[in-house]
């Protein structure tokens, strides 16, 4: 597969994507890879969206973010909504814009429904009627959430699955398509099939051994805590961002909520923070585990190559005597060979 992309001869505008779990270091690598190889980069990270939501976001730093453009970073406040829909719609727009400059997109992130709309399109059901949209809305707002997921358990149970029952926004979207269809949103995509494909695309995924990825998420929630994350999501609860807001429901935002609501006790609220990251890495992995286009590369440090106080990585290179396995030999050259010839 791997092979068959780089030698096809394709007039489709090219995209290279740098995706993996939480806390694997992508930002690092896109941007060294951008910077080598002309490019810019669209955060496909559905967090790094929200304004005023920075350290508990991880997002770019300034320092970071003035060597190479970025795209679809601080794009919406925390209280208005955004999807993968518009996500696809925004961000083919700045490719489009990036080809005209002989710029290469680098799609860098962790947010596998967008990166997945992305690169195959999504399904467009017909249209909802606002009627529908505004009178769920009311009843979210006078029974809440969990009232419209237990209707939503009733007649979507696939979707009901994956969501939390404070995810107004999403469990809104199910109702209201299965109301207006008599459909459910699952239905819709397995029948779309996700066929679209505009672009040639590389895929790399960046991993590490679970406990050490474990461990790494560990360590990144304790900077961030040091960062002055707790001053953060007080100073969005001050902005009158409410706390059932699908950006302040996320991990990391909910958590720390709760400790200033009194409802966890400080320890308790980091473990289950760190818990709650680890088991959104693990369901990551799952995600991109499935995609078969994706070549994996586990990270190393490169001697000599920071970007603040971030390193950049090399992978290592496929074992050729065991096909989906990589060697222990690395070859801190090979990822750019590759860039090179795609």
């Amino acid at each position: 597969m791997f092979t068959k992309q780089l030698n096809s001869v394709s007039k489709k505008p090219k995209v290279i994507v740098i995706c993996g779990p939480t806390g694997i270091g992508k930002t690092a690598v896109g941007i060294e890879l951008a910077g080598t190889f002309g490019g810019e980069i669209i955060s496909a990270d559905s967090m790094q969206i929200y304004r005023h939501m920075d350290i508990g976001t991880a997002k770019p730093t300034a320092e970071e973010l003035a060597q190479i453009p970025h795209h679809m970073i601080d794009i919406v406040d925390p209280d208005e909504d955004f999807d993968a829909a518009q996500f696809l719609s925004r961000a083919r727009a700045i490719i489009a814009e990036l080809g005209s400059r002989g710029r290469i997109p680098f799609v860098v992130g962790g947010t596998g429904l967008y990166i997945k709309a992305l690169l195959h399109g999504m399904f467009q059901p017909q249209s909802v009627g606002t009627g529908i949209r505004n009178r769920l809305k009311k009843e979210a707002g006078e029974y809440g959430s969990p009232f419209l997921y237990d209707r939503l358990k009733q007649c979507d149970p696939e979707s009901a699955g994956r969501l939390h029952p404070n995810d107004t926004y999403r469990i809104i979207r199910a109702l209201e398509v299965f109301e207006s269809t008599g459909k459910t949103i699952g239905a819709y995509h397995r029948d779309h099939d996700f066929a679209d494909e505009p672009y040639c695309v590389l895929k790399i995924g960046l991993t590490v051994d679970r406990q050490t990825l474990y461990d790494r998420i560990d360590r990144r929630v304790d900077a961030m805590i040091e960062a002055g994350f707790v001053d953060e999501v007080r100073r969005l609860l001050e902005m009158g961002f409410a706390p059932d807001l699908k950006s302040m429901q996320s991990i990391g935002y909910r958590h720390i909520i709760e400790f200033i609501e009194g409802r966890l006790p400080w320890d308790e609220s980091v473990r289950t923070l760190k818990r709650d990251t680890r088991r959104y890495a693990k369901r990551q992995l799952t995600w991109f585990g499935a995609d078969r286009a994706l070549t994996w590369h586990a990270p190393a440090p490169v001697k000599g190559f920071h970007l603040g106080s971030k390193k950049i990585y090399r992978p290592l290179i496929p074992d050729p005597a065991k096909p989906g396995k990589l060697s222990k030999a690395l070859c801190p050259s090979w990822i750019f060979a590759v860039l090179c010839r795609f």
